[in-house]
């Protein structure tokens, strides 16, 4: 039920973090003074089932927090990461109590062998006193599954919000050993995510703070997820599947959650009062006073300008060296794209008639284009859209070549799905591609890389496109043959072309720079970056979201500079506009 969890989810050690600045302390104890000095008898453990923090019985309030899911080989990850949490640990004098070592692997995973191993990994690094434990859902078959009470390993139980916590909790007791079965709600629910094409999604406050309440009011222990909301930049949004694999569902750019803190740092809200409250009457602990809500800028509209499409600066995208040949399309992974965009490349000869192309299984959407292969006048036409969730297939026009037809098939990796059975989650073309039925061999894959924007815009390749023929700057080199020289013209279409473009916005001083929102209504689709910083893709044709947040500490005092690699149309003004609030009104549900 925590879709942005990775396979690996691991750890996350910091589960229990607590948050301080906000409330009250999440994280507390009754009846004991100051312990929290660094000593020898300092020690956390679990009998009579309930949590103990030197000989005190101890109530655990704690919040996650929003992070980048990590996705290494868990030996070599773990190898490294291990050590450096071993003198955090609380009986070293550092703040962490407990070590997860998997995250609700009994909704996809059945591999007792593999949970012992990260068990005998955890304790090689962290000793044989610290509490390890992992997080289900609160039903048997989950439990059965991704449970080893054997090892000693304490068993967490996740459930959605507003269940009757209680059952579980009795539930919970089969799979701990006597005495060690202390409730806890690893996940508790205070909002939840939204995909792109779903409306916002919006839990009740003061509903959510009696769910919490029920938990608390009997000494059980629960961790809010997420208590603060984060915005998975870049292209580090995660993604879910229904019941079967082409049934995708991708996560938005922000990760608000509707948590009680929200994406920006904002608590002036019904949900984080309630839940304040709450927590208050069960803590006894002083609350800190709620602080101001915090500023943000209205820097206006922002003209941009358009560089080039994306097949006029391949170079600039992609090394050359890293182009690789293969006979059939192969998944990104195994070129080293792990995230982004790749471009593969063929040919066929044309027929008189138009064509059909068919790919079977594309993960996760395919733009195609096509070109006469020899003319090298003309940037490369768009045929359509197969995507993930809809693999139909497209009708090519006859474009009279005097020779093959250059095909080009630009897909995008939307995000990994990293919940359920289906995580093993290759992106790509991950099939043959067949035109009239025939199979395209011979192909050309072109990783494709945001690394070179700063190069793009330094060069100041706008002047220069004019004259591509005479200047071999924008020319991929050694890809003539299979891109063409493509000349630039203002009068050429810009619709369902990928076309970057730039523009730029001044602070006049440091006292200005505060966080804003960049609002990207009548555009399609595409990936933005402030300073040379992905701050993820924008959506708004399907939204619901319309603003992508920009952070303050990416901005600067003078001068920001604004990319935008739109995959379609983009605004017909040409403007973006840079405003004080997030907004999530876009899309065709939201009208």
């Amino acid at each position: 039920m925590a879709p942005e969890r990775s396979f690996e989810a691991l750890l996350f050690l910091l589960t229990l973090v607590a948050l301080i600045s906000y409330s009250a302390s999440f994280s507390f104890h009754r009846g004991h003074g100051s312990s929290d000095q660094v000593s020898s008898d300092r020690r956390f453990w679990i009998a009579d089932d309930k949590f103990w923090k030197d000989g005190h019985p101890f109530q655990i309030i704690g919040g996650d927090m929003h992070y980048f899911r990590i996705v290494p080989e868990v030996e070599r990850w773990w190898d490294v990461l291990l050590p450096k949490v071993a003198p955090l640990l609380y009986e070293n004098g550092g703040p962490v109590i407990m070590v997860q070592v998997e995250n609700e692997f009994g909704s996809y995973g059945d591999d007792k062998n593999y949970l012992h191993f990260l068990v005998q990994l955890a304790r090689r690094h962290l000793g044989n006193n610290t509490i390890l434990y992992t997080t289900d859902g609160g039903s048997q078959d989950t439990l059965e599954k991704g449970t080893i009470p054997e090892e000693g390993v304490f068993s967490a139980v996740d459930f959605s919000t507003g269940d009757d916590p209680w059952p579980i909790f009795e539930l919970q007791k089969s799979y701990n050993l006597p005495g060690k079965s202390p409730p806890l709600s690893a996940e508790f629910y205070t909002g939840w995510l939204t995909h792109w094409g779903e409306q916002i999604a919006h839990t009740d406050g003061n509903h959510t703070a009696e769910a919490l309440r029920k938990i608390l009011s009997r000494n059980g222990s629960a961790v809010l997820y997420m208590a603060h909301g984060g915005t998975n930049f870049g292209f580090f949004n995660g993604a879910n599947t229904g019941q079967f694999e082409s049934d995708y569902k991708a996560d938005l750019t922000s990760y608000d959650y509707d948590a009680p803190i929200k994406e920006f740092g904002d608590v002036d809200n019904t949900k984080f009062k309630a839940l304040r409250r709450v927590i208050h009457e069960h803590s006894g602990v002083s609350l800190h006073p709620i602080p101001s809500k915090i500023k943000r800028a209205r820097y206006g509209p922002v003209k941009v300008n358009r560089i080039a499409s994306l097949f006029e600066v391949l170079n600039f995208l992609c090394d050359p060296i890293k182009v690789v040949e293969t006979e059939q399309p192969i998944a990104m992974e195994l070129v080293g794209q792990m995230f982004g965009f790749l471009l593969y490349a063929s040919e066929y000869p044309e027929k008189k008639d138009k064509s059909i192309i068919s790919i079977p299984k594309v993960h996760d959407r395919a733009q195609v284009f096509v070109s006469c292969s020899l003319d090298g006048n003309r940037s490369p036409r768009y045929v359509g859209i197969i995507e993930r969730w809809s693999t139909k297939s497209l009708e090519i026009p006859n474009l009279a070549c005097s020779s093959n037809v250059s095909l080009f098939i630009l897909v995008e990796n939307l995000g990994r799905v990293n919940y359920g059975p289906y995580t093993y989650d290759r992106k790509g073309i991950l099939s043959s591609v067949t035109v009239d039925n025939i199979i395209l061999y011979h192909w050309k894959l072109y990783p494709i890389s945001f690394h070179g924007l700063g190069d793009l815009l330094k060069f100041s390749l706008i002047r220069q496109l004019p004259n591509a023929r005479a200047n071999k700057m924008s020319i991929p080199i050694g890809l003539q043959n299979q891109l063409g020289r493509f000349r630039y013209s203002l009068k050429e279409s810009i619709s369902d072309q990928p076309v970057i473009y730039e523009g730029h916005f001044h602070i006049d001083s440091a006292n200005d720079i505060k966080d804003t929102f960049m609002s990207f209504r009548g555009w399609t689709k595409g990936v933005a970056f402030v300073n040379n910083f992905n701050i993820g893709r924008f959506w708004p044709l399907i939204g619901p979201q319309c603003t992508l947040y920009v952070p303050a500490p990416i901005l600067r005092h003078g001068e920001n500079v604004i990319v935008i690699l739109e995959l379609h149309s983009p605004n017909p003004e040409l403007t973006i506009s840079l405003v004080e609030d997030p907004d999530f009104t876009c899309g065709k549900k939201q009208h």
